[in-house]
């Protein structure tokens, strides 16, 4: 098997503070003899991409975001370094395979719409399937590293954004009579929009409601003019999806209107679920199982997780699987939730996602 030669290729230590130069020599290490001198290259990639919000320096990586105040913290770079090690093992072996392999990279994930552009630009077109994979923490922290998670049907939810604005009337605030109060407004309709869920649906058709942004105001003792929510719901069916599209938007407008005020509201459509392919999910596991072991693979969830990935968009044109590697860690503080400050992944677990994608295509070939 090809990919049974990274089984032993595992990057060193990683878990105390490092130079760049035992970095680079350390990810040249980590695929060894099929990325020669590729140390610096996957450094390259292991830089933080810029996400704002969020501390740039918490973890003290020398590959953390030069951009202070900016970074990803999700894994996505890793993910490139993966794909590449795959990418560079199959080249060499290139006439001993039995088709063709397009190697993807993720475009504007967070943002939802990166598949959709490869998509409409030919990415997946003549292509019989596809797979995929995401690093870290998303589905249970206490999974330990190196353990691949690969569940047949619906995996992960659908995201979208929603964005209220409240226009109300300003005015100070020792005379609030004289004024229409968005804030009073907004905290209503946040309680208010709470009930979709816990009344208007039936408990075991799970939707996520969460109100991420409020903002308005500049002075403590001035009653602003507007204010404005920003939330996302996740859905696993489309219609609680476009139900709770629909009721947002009456609840938001109804509530306004009873304190004399209106809103603007708008929907941002983002991926639909995740669902996998049950015979291409078999697939998969069954090649990760044959370079990991049966113990360090998982085939069943108890739940969809509710994040969602636009990776949905290529399981909606081709059969496939969305995959997910563990790189939870306590002792190295690889336990960490995505897009926390002191985000990080293993990478002694890193040679495993390479070997599986090359042992996918193995296998793919060979059915």
């Amino acid at each position: 098997m090809l990919a049974s030669a990274l089984r032993d290729v595992k990057p060193a230590q990683t878990g105390k503070k490092q130079s760049e130069e035992e970095v680079n020599q350390q990810m040249g290490a980590f695929l060894g003899g099929f990325l020669k001198g590729a140390g610096p290259l996957l450094h390259k990639l292991l830089q933080g991409l810029p996400m704002e919000g969020i501390p740039a320096l918490a973890t003290g990586l020398p590959f953390a975001s030069r951009h202070e105040g900016f970074m990803h913290a999700c894994g996505h770079d890793t993910h490139t370094a993966m794909l590449l090690g795959a990418g560079k093992v199959l080249w060499a072996h290139k006439d001993e395979l039995a088709g063709t392999v397009r190697l993807m990279f993720q475009t504007a994930e967070e943002q939802s719409r990166g598949a959709e552009v490869m998509i409409e630009n030919g990415g997946v077109e003549g292509a019989d399937a596809v797979f995929g994979t995401h690093i870290g923490t998303i589905l249970d922290k206490t999974i330990p590293a190196g353990t691949f998670i690969v569940p047949s049907g619906c995996c992960m939810a659908a995201f979208d954004k929603f964005f209220i604005k409240i226009h109300g009337k300003g005015c100070h605030g020792s005379t609030p009579e004289k004024g229409i109060d968005p804030v009073n407004i907004a905290a209503h309709i946040v309680l208010a929009l709470q009930a979709i869920t816990t009344r208007e649906l039936n408990a075991t058709r799970p939707l996520v409601l969460t109100i991420g942004k409020i903002q308005g105001g500049s002075q403590y003792n001035v009653i602003p003019d507007e204010v404005v929510i920003e939330g996302t719901i996740r859905t696993l069916e489309e219609e609680v999806r476009q139900f709770t599209a629909k009721r947002i938007g009456e609840i938001a407008e109804a509530t306004a209107a009873v304190f004399g005020g209106t809103v603007d509201y708008e929907m941002v459509w983002g991926a639909p679920p995740v669902i996998n392919d049950d015979a291409m999910a078999a697939l998969a596991a069954k090649a990760a199982k044959a370079v990991l072991g049966e113990d360090k693979v998982i085939t069943k969830l108890p739940a969809p997780n509710m994040g969602g990935e636009d990776f949905a968009y290529y399981l909606q044109k081709l059969p496939g699987a969305f995959m997910f590697l563990s790189s939870s860690n306590p002792e190295k503080g690889t336990d960490v939730s995505h897009h926390n400050p002191k985000f990080d992944v293993d990478e002694d677990v890193l040679w495993e996602g390479a070997a599986v994608f090359t042992a996918i295509v193995e296998e793919f070939f060979a059915s």
